[in-house]
């Protein structure tokens, strides 16, 4: 049995120690797949360097998160994709549009985006895309630019059936992390009327940690926990849970 976490930050953390841990602990868990997206240039050589670490394990992703998405954007970009060259990658992302934090950037960050959408269609990659409260302008660009190359994973997906199913009939996977353990997020009752065959599963590690640990630092060994509410939600047992996303994942990057 194998959990693929299809999106963690595991590299953040820094000391090698603490860091041997959360690995140890997400391998003996059966979470053997970590794919790692950066955020900006600088967290560019932290995901590299836990990608060399563990070639058998983690795999990398370059792109520039929205929330990263400034003044100086066109040159983070390209400092981005200067990286990409000679570098095996998996994916662009994550990437997207976030109106929570701020929404006097919409138009860079739509900028941002279709920028990193034509460059995963140029390399043949799907993108993973960070989208919060901003599912109309996000369906607006996918809707506008969609082909038969544009593909991918709605990270951390928290929206309505509705906007699932829109999901879907976009070429795009729903990455369903923590927030289905909450008691009051009300994900459960979304999933339950999706096909387990178009999820797939997350930590976003260190965040949105899935109960029981909640309010604390969140982790790739975690990913159990979100894994075994899905399958009870579903009604399916754990391992054949784990056969569908760990394939569904295959078809997303490709390994």
């Amino acid at each position: 049995m194998i959990f693929p976490d299809t999106h963690t930050h595991l590299y953040y953390e820094t000391d090698p120690e603490k860091l041997s841990g959360l690995m140890q602990r997400s391998l003996d868990n059966q979470v053997s797949r970590l794919f790692l997206p950066n955020v900006d240039s600088k967290s560019i050589p932290l995901v590299f360097g836990l990608a060399e670490q563990y070639p058998e394990h983690c795999f990398p992703m370059l792109g520039l998160h929205p929330c990263d998405v400034r003044e100086n954007f066109r040159e983070e970009l390209a400092l981005i994709y200067k990286e990409i060259p000679g570098r095996k990658i998996y994916a662009i992302g994550e990437i997207g549009i976030d109106l929570y934090w701020d929404k006097t950037t919409l138009a860079i960050q739509q900028e941002a985006f279709r920028t990193q959408i034509n460059w995963a269609k140029q390399m043949n990659l799907p993108i993973i895309i960070h989208c919060r409260e901003a599912f109309d302008e996000i369906f607006e660009i996918l809707e506008e630019l969609k082909d038969d190359k544009l593909r991918g994973i709605f990270h951390c997906f928290t929206g309505s059936t509705e906007q699932a199913k829109k999901v879907i009939g976009l070429r795009f996977y729903l990455g369903i992390g923590g927030v289905l353990t909450y008691k009051n997020s009300g994900l459960d009752k979304v999933v339950q009327d999706i096909s387990p065959e178009h999820l797939v599963l997350e930590t976003d590690s260190p965040y949105l940690t899935p109960v029981p640990f909640r309010g604390k630092p969140n982790e790739s060994s975690y990913l159990v926990y979100v894994a075994q509410k899905l399958a009870d939600l579903k009604q399916v047992p754990l391992e054949e849970l784990a056969r569908i996303t760990t394939k569904n994942s295959e078809r997303v990057f490709g390994i």
